[in-house]
């Protein structure tokens, strides 16, 4: 059996040069990119230039610019370096089928049975090396038996002790001179050297030892507690009783150790492949009626949604595309209300957007694609049979009304937990949402007709007269006054005038409206008319 071999790569430059690379300057400028920590602002990420200067991770905003004043600078965005790093996980596909991720900066290859197509581990490297200076990147690499020497190499092979310095370590030196020393040193290899390492098989305590105790992936704390004991380097550890570890630094420490030297399993989990529902009709000649594009979209529906069945999956927005024979590539799509892979429910949402794809000289290919899925739920009653009919209609009026107005141009009312009239509602698009239950019922009458409060002039208290629109009217009955006043905890700009006394009034022509008298607080009270009752 194969022994195992584990590539790690480590890309200490990740966050900068990712944005580097698309300045794409002849000679960047010292570059870094600042996140906040602890309520600080700190550089996360700095480029070889900013590096050479004295910079490093880690170090203020402030006392960076101080250091170097023409220092650029970009704001951490984790959610990008997150996609990016995924980007370089499919790129290191190339080498094996088992890559994961090691965020923020990091990747793990389980190269077991693969680096012989390369030409041997030498060649992976030289690969490695190659493809990441064209992609601008700076990258550690380490080829051992276990993905935690593989880490341990990359990252901490060949770079000084760091840590807490004591009166017993036989290293120690001035504080001032090892800090600048550590500050200008940087990653860049010798020339004509490579930037990996390779440990040879069956070697792992030999390639451990000389590494600082942080090389085990330790906690900080941890790392600490045993430099204060003079315990700095793998090889401290290795002959140390594992029962007095455990016992005084915790499991950690001695989980780590069998992990690096393979005496606890420790498995490359890679990231599963994305699903993806497309299929495509190449044609023999160039088409260009609505006819033959409904036909050949109708050879593609099938085979579309009986893939979207095997994975149990329903489509939620459909992309059809035309590949003309100019190059260009005009699409339309539509979004459907509910989950669903029946050919029935997608084609005629797509044969209303037909008409507007431009077929130029002629089509040579049609890609019919699930660009959006969800999971496919069968509930009894609900979608199939004639129980479900009613549903399904609705789902499908929601869908044609979508693909003309838009997926948010379609909306319907939800009921809300609100005190405050205007609030009892939430407006939600009807394709993303389902039809409410029963409505609870309102505590008193409620108008028909809701609209922002018009200022009016009323005579007596109770009212028996009110000025709305410029005419005087008698109100002939009153019913009220119900009091209502907005949940504390929550600021309502529109309802600075106070609590609010609500009448429902009918008034001589029979029109009824829901009069309120606001009774004042930060700013002075008076009446208003809300709404117009059934």
């Amino acid at each position: 059996m194969a022994r195992r071999r584990i590539l790690s790569l480590w890309f200490p430059r990740l966050g900068a040069e990712r944005l580097l690379r698309r300045r794409k300057d002849t000679l960047p400028p010292p570059f870094a990119v600042v996140g906040d920590r602890q309520g600080a602002q700190v550089l996360v990420s700095v480029s070889a230039e900013a590096e050479t200067l004295g910079l490093g991770p880690g170090q203020g905003l402030r006392d960076a610019t101080a250091i170097c004043p023409h220092l650029m600078t970009a704001s951490e965005d984790p959610a990008s370096e997150a996609a990016f790093l995924a980007a370089l996980r499919r790129w290191a596909g190339k080498f094996s089928p088992w890559v994961a991720e090691e965020p923020p900066a990091g990747l793990m290859i389980d190269l077991t049975g693969c680096a012989h197509l390369f030409g041997g581990e030498e060649k992976v490297l030289g690969v490695v090396e190659a493809d990441c200076a064209g992609l601008g990147l700076t990258v550690r690499a380490a080829v051992a038996d276990t993905p935690g020497a593989a880490w341990a190499l990359a990252r901490h092979a060949g770079r000084a002790l760091q840590g807490n310095l004591n009166g017993d370590a036989i290293e120690q030196e001035a504080h001032a001179t090892r800090s600048r020393a550590s500050r200008r040193r940087t990653f860049a290899p010798p020339s004509g050297g490579p930037l990996g390492l390779i440990s040879a098989p069956g070697a792992l305590r030999a390639a451990l030892e000389p590494l600082p105790v942080a090389a085990l992936r330790l906690s900080e704390g941890t790392v600490q507690s045993l430099a204060r004991l003079g315990l700095r380097r793998v090889g401290d550890l290795l002959d140390l009783p594992r029962a007095s570890l455990a016992r005084r630094f915790g499991q950690e420490v001695t989980r780590r150790i069998d992990q690096a030297l393979g005496l606890e399993p420790e498995p490359v989990s890679p990231a599963g492949a994305p699903l993806h529902f497309a299929v495509r009709l190449t044609l023999p000649d160039p088409i260009g009626l609505r006819e033959d594009v409904e036909a050949g979209l109708d050879r593609l529906l099938g085979p579309l949604c009986d893939r979207l069945k095997e994975k149990g999956r329903g489509a939620r927005r459909v992309r059809l595309q035309a590949f003309r024979s100019d190059g260009q590539v005009p699409a339309v799509e539509v979004g459907l209300a509910h989950t669903t892979c029946a050919p029935e429910r997608i084609r005629p949402l797509l044969a209303l957007k037909i008409d507007q794809i431009d077929a130029g000289f002629g089509i040579d290919m049609l890609r019919l694609s699930a660009v959006e899925t969800e999971l496919l739920t069968v509930a009894s009653g609900k979608g199939r049979g004639p129980a479900g009919r009613p549903a399904e209609v609705l789902a499908d009026v929601v869908g044609r009304l979508g693909a003309r107005l838009g997926a948010e141009g379609v909306t319907r009312l939800h009921p809300a937990e609100s005190h405050v009239p205007a609030k009892t509602a939430l407006v939600l698009a009807a394709a993303w949402s389902e039809a409410a239950g029963p409505w609870p019922e309102p505590p008193g009458r409620r108008p028909l007709i809701l609209f922002p409060p018009e200022p009016v002039e009323v005579v007596g208290a109770p009212p028996h007269r009110v000025c709305w629109r410029r005419r005087d009217r008698r109100i002939v009955r009153a019913e009220g006054p119900e009091r209502i006043l907005p949940e504390w905890w929550l600021e309502e700009p529109d309802w600075r005038s106070g609590a609010r006394d609500y009448w429902a009034v009918e008034l001589e022509e029979g029109e009824r409206i829901w009069l309120f008298e606001a009774m004042g607080g930060v700013v002075s009270g008076g009446w208003w008319v809300e709404g117009e009752m059934a």
